[in-house]
């Protein structure tokens, strides 16, 4: 037995079939794609941030910077240390590209993150870095939007415009990770987990990112057709970790990312992203919500 919805459109009758046992279609919000925020593009490349840093041991470039969160493009040479800080309400987290980074977490033995590594702080929770070994480091940093830094009494505060440091006290506590958050993991042991699939790194009630791992020869051929998904409440983007994914973003067209490339969607976006290449590939996806819902066309048979 099947149903009919009847949409009428401007100067268009659609109608749309599902199977009785499907999920029911919802009336959503479908504006044009949102304009990408002032500095924001579709795909940022890593060989065009290393060509226009090219010669500079230390630089950083901020590449996600919207009213959910905020991340950049942090390389620093051998010796560079980030003093002992917290945050008092947000998470952050690291992905190590290239290099090693020694980290010192409150509550954690300290540990060196390399390739592959993605690294969190819950919030209250002290933590400091220093880059290792004989050669610059580079890090992908993110911060949830408006994230604000504090200093323990001992740490002389940088120079902030417009702001006067002074002695509080917040009853401060280094947070448990909370869910399945983990200080450290590395994608290379992750895919070495038999049929691994892809798994969640930080989950957060202000924030998610998630691993998407995978094989191109795996996924059915491709349909120009499906548009994919949007969210009507989140920008969404990704870092490539491994390998080529490839995008097609409404308005923009296919884009094929490479290793430490980012692309980037606005909300009201229709984005179609899988897996490209011969071997194994892996995105970060990463957004502000949990449990980001995915809005599709309805599939007629």
């Amino acid at each position: 037995m099947r149903r009919f919805l009847i949409i009428l459109a401007p100067a268009i009758l659609v109608v749309l079939v599902w199977q009785m046992t499907g999920e029911e279609p919802s009336w959503a919000p479908k504006f044009e794609p949102a304009k990408y925020p002032a500095g924001h593009r579709p795909h940022t490349k890593i060989t065009d941030l290393r060509d226009r840093n090219k010669g500079k041991s230390d630089w950083r470039e901020v590449i996600v910077d919207d009213n959910l969160l905020r991340s950049e493009y942090i390389q620093a040479s051998p010796g560079t240390k980030v003093s002992r800080r917290f945050h008092p309400d947000t998470r952050e987290w690291w992905v190590v590209m290239d290099g090693e980074i020694r980290f010192d977490i409150e509550g954690q033995d300290s540990f060196v993150a390399k390739k592959g590594s993605m690294v969190q702080v819950p919030m209250q929770t002290i933590y400091s870095m220093e880059v290792i070994g004989n050669k610059p480091a580079l890090r992908f940093e993110t911060n949830i939007a408006k994230a604000k830094t504090l200093y323990p009494r001992d740490v002389k505060p940088p120079e902030l415009p417009g702001a006067t440091w002074i002695p509080v006290v917040l009853n401060r506590k280094a947070q448990p990770y909370g869910y399945d958050n983990k200080p450290v993991i590395n994608l290379y042991d992750l895919e070495k987990i038999p049929d691994y699939k892809g798994s969640r790194f930080v989950h957060d009630d202000r924030a998610v990112s998630n691993i998407i791992y995978g094989y191109a020869k795996t996924l059915p051929p491709i349909n120009e057709k499906d548009r994919g998904h949007y969210h009507p409440e989140s920008a969404e983007y990704w870092l490539v970790m491994q390998g080529q994914v490839r995008y097609a973003i409404e308005k923009v067209g296919v884009i094929i990312a490479e290793e430490g490339d980012v692309v980037y969607v606005p909300p009201f976006t229709f984005h179609a992203p899988r897996w490209y290449g011969d071997g194994p590939s892996t995105r970060l996806a990463m957004n502000g919500y949990p449990n980001i819902a995915h809005l599709r066309d309805p599939q007629p048979d």
